[in-house]
């Protein structure tokens, strides 16, 4: 059932197309505890064989749109169709989906086949297919030779797969993930990512994920629902996600961004650029129209710190530039980061690759250095 590269540019498609289809559609789902609405009027369509993340902090209403697609929780208002079937109504159990837990929430006195296997045996299933099919799921993980172990005899990593095993086992049209490597430690989390990819892209099966991870988003997606206050505020590709957020939460929630308050200046130069002044800068900052469209109302120049470029000397140019003084270095191996006192007294953050073991540059704390940028790096968001 491994899926070809022709499958995965069908799937990129799907989300592009307005006449595909999708497999799970979400119409304006409202989820009311008392007065509290957990899920505010959301809409959202997932294609087949997609690895869909719900991104957001705690308590934005991701896993609790979660329990409504596995039929946990009954939404107050609203419609959830799977493959084309009105779920209202229809028990967890009459889903053709599977759920992992956050917990994992394996069975500590049965055997990792016993915990697989689990879910057939239920289902009356003939000893010869449980054991047929357990053993093709742990062959899928990497886990054979764990079969007798019981769960206290397993690493977190080797514990998460035997809980996604038991979910795939059923063949369900859709895996929802409940923050599923949460308990992982980083390294491991990091490795499994790829492992957890790749094992969606051999079987072809819709995933939905439910992170407050961003990186974690990122490294797993197709595509990216972020989440605030019970709503879906921006769809998009982890790329578009990242250089286009559609408002000021988005830029800051995902990943780390310098954020100054402008207003336009002109609405173009001669270069075609649109020209804002900002009170934090010293210079205006010109943004290429390529950039992403003007926004209405208040407006940010959003600038991610990998994107400026320090240097000892004043750049050229007569926009697109700053300068301030390093106030702390943070050398991480692979980058390092920069925190700059800009004169008007705001604090930005610049990362740099390490690219050469010695920096030439010489750049260190207290030193007064020059901070520029390319016309294309600014992003406009409002509110």
């Amino acid at each position: 059932m491994a899926s070809s590269a022709a499958d995965s540019a069908s799937v990129r498609q799907a989300w592009n197309d307005p006449t595909a289809e999708p497999y799970i559609r979400i119409e304006g789902v409202t989820k009311s505890f008392g007065d509290f609405v957990a899920v505010d009027d959301v809409s959202l369509n997932i294609f087949k064989s997609e690895l869909f993340c719900l991104l957001g902090g705690s308590g934005c209403g991701k896993t609790t749109l979660l329990r409504m697609l596995a039929g946990f929780e009954e939404p107050s208002s609203g419609r959830i169709f799977i493959d084309g079937l009105d779920m209202c109504g229809i028990p967890p159990y009459q889903r053709p989906v599977n759920m992992m837990f956050q917990s994992y929430a394996l069975f500590p006195h049965m055997s990792v086949e016993q915990n697989v296997g689990f879910g057939l045996k239920m289902e009356h299933r003939s000893r010869s297919e449980i054991a047929g099919r357990v053993g093709q799921m742990l062959e899928l993980v990497r886990l054979e030779g764990f079969g007798k172990r019981k769960p206290h005899q397993l690493s977190g990593g080797q514990r998460q797969r035997v809980a996604l095993a038991r979910a795939l086992i059923k063949q369900p049209k859709l895996l929802l993930l409940d923050e599923p490597l949460a308990a992982l430690d980083k390294k491991l989390r990091e490795h499994t990512q790829f492992e957890l990819v790749n094992l969606q892209e051999q079987l072809g099966i819709s995933f939905v994920v439910v992170t407050h991870d961003q990186e974690e988003a990122m490294t797993l997606s197709s595509r990216i629902g972020v989440m605030d206050h019970g709503r879906i505020v921006q769809v998009g590709t982890p790329k578009e996600i990242y250089e286009f957020p559609g408002n000021r939460f988005v830029a800051e929630f995902i990943g780390s961004v310098n954020l100054f308050e402008g207003q336009a200046a002109a609405e173009q130069d001669e270069d075609g650029h649109l020209c804002f002044a900002c009170p934090e800068l010293e210079r205006p900052v010109h943004v290429a129209r390529g950039a992403g469209p003007a926004p209405q109302g208040r407006i940010w120049v959003a600038i991610r710190p990998e994107k400026m470029q320090l240097s000892l000397a004043p750049p050229p140019a007569a926009a697109n530039w700053t300068q301030g003084r390093v106030k702390e270095i943070a050398y991480l191996g692979d980058l390092s980061v920069f925190l700059v006192a800009l004169q008007s007294g705001k604090t930005i953050r610049v990362t740099r690759p390490n690219v050469m073991r010695h920096d030439d540059q010489g750049i260190t704390w207290e030193q007064q250095v020059y901070l520029h940028w390319h016309d294309s790096s600014p992003v406009l968001v409002s509110e």
